[in-house]
């Protein structure tokens, strides 16, 4: 891979975008490459938690000048949607570490991460209307269900770029923190969330997206106690009650 930086810290997957001329601003490379990794990713049952980040900037939105002059039918090619969903999609959870400029495409990326955290010195937003498009890779759909619709309309359509702690106050990210300890922020929660078990944080990830969809609070519940229910066929379900019980720290095998 060129444009991005893969590592392996035990169950951690640490990913980085790697264009650093380009403030680590993503086009088709950068996805192909993404789209490659995940291949391997998801069929990974050792990796539990995936950190994507970058050093420098997080990343600047996709790259203008590759789009410039495309149709509807090249723009629809190039977008990243479906890349960005599989991310959304995986199984384990996932963490941006965001520093610098994370800004349209960049932003998108790290709002299909289930956590964010950012680093002081970050600057996000969603700038696309400046250029007169919108956001592509699900800036409209997943930012009004973390900050609202208002908030959502203020970011995507007045198009301003935002610091990080006016993105923690709105709620568009989880915690900021200071430049120097952004990566041992990130690893923290990723140490914490290898303790839990495996298929509970799958299910309840799947639990909280798919109420987000359904048409009506019932019909989230409903799901949500079957999924719950569904739990107890897995030994990690026995093995952390048993834990609780006898006080001891529970080993998780993802059964």
């Amino acid at each position: 891979m060129e444009s991005l930086i893969f590592e392996k810290a035990d169950r951690i997957g640490i990913v980085r975008i790697n264009r650093p001329k380009a403030l680590n601003a993503l086009n088709r490379q950068v996805i192909d490459e993404l789209e490659s990794l995940l291949d391997v990713l998801e069929g990974d049952e050792t990796l539990s938690v995936l950190i994507i980040g970058s050093d420098e900037h997080f990343a600047a939105g996709a790259d203008i000048r590759s789009m410039v002059r495309m149709n509807p039918a090249e723009a629809k090619t190039f977008s990243f949607s479906s890349t960005l969903d599989r991310i959304a999609n995986l199984d384990i959870p996932t963490i941006a570490a965001m520093e610098g400029f994370a800004l349209g495409g960049g932003m998108e990326l790290a709002l299909a991460c289930d956590f964010r955290i950012a680093s002081k010195t970050a600057k996000m937003g969603l700038p696309e209307i400046n250029l007169a498009i919108m956001p592509g890779a699900g800036g409209t759909v997943r930012t009004p269900r973390l900050v609202g619709a208002a908030r959502a309309k203020e970011l995507i359509l007045l198009g301003e770029t935002i610091d990080a702690v006016r993105a923690e106050q709105i709620g568009l990210i989880n915690k900021v923190v200071e430049p120097n300890l952004l990566m041992e922020a990130a690893m923290e929660w990723a140490q914490k969330l290898c303790q839990k078990a495996p298929i509970a944080l799958k299910t309840a990830k799947e639990s909280i997206g798919g109420g987000l969809n359904c048409a009506t609070i019932s019909e989230a519940i409903k799901l949500e106690s079957e999924r719950w229910a569904d739990l107890f066929h897995t030994a990690d379900q026995k093995e952390g009650m048993m834990a609780f019980i006898e006080k001891r720290v529970p080993i998780y095998k993802g059964k």
